[in-house]
């Protein structure tokens, strides 16, 4: 799972939280605790997807597109981490005498692509407002 999809739901959800649904990229990287340049990647990303929209000038920046009950986390993932499980590197060689060796990479593949499938239908069954219901009810606990 790659940090873009952290911040992505974190950024989503405080927006979804924020009475006006507004904040700058400044305001999100203090309450994620990154660095505003990520975010504004990530942002970025979450624009070109239709997750947000922005404006420009004084008391700018981000804001949501959809209403929070209507993005799920699989939206997210499919836009900003989707196939993130896979290892970039696998063992074994297809070239190799050794049956182990000659198929691992490709069993594994297959592997993490179940999982990877298996992520995004769990991931599909919560919404960015279903995370906010959760930490909100954490609060008042």
């Amino acid at each position: 799972m790659n940090s873009e999809f952290v911040i992505a739901v974190h950024s989503l959800v405080l927006l979804a939280h924020r009475p006006d649904g507004m904040a700058s990229s400044e305001e999100i990287a203090s309450n994620v605790c990154t660095n505003p340049v990520r975010v504004r990647k990530v942002m970025s990303c979450l624009r070109k997807n239709g997750f947000v929209d922005t404006r420009e000038g004084s008391g700018g920046g981000y804001k949501l597109s959809r209403e929070p009950d209507d993005v799920t986390l699989a939206d997210v993932y499919r836009a900003l981490a989707a196939g993130s499980l896979a290892p970039t590197w696998c063992s074994g060689d297809p070239e190799m005498d050794c049956v182990v060796a000659s198929n691992m990479a490709d069993v594994m593949n297959s592997v993490f692509c179940g999982a990877d499938r298996q992520l995004e239908m769990y991931f599909e069954t919560i919404t960015i407002g279903q995370m906010l219901s959760r930490i909100n009810a954490k609060a008042r606990a």
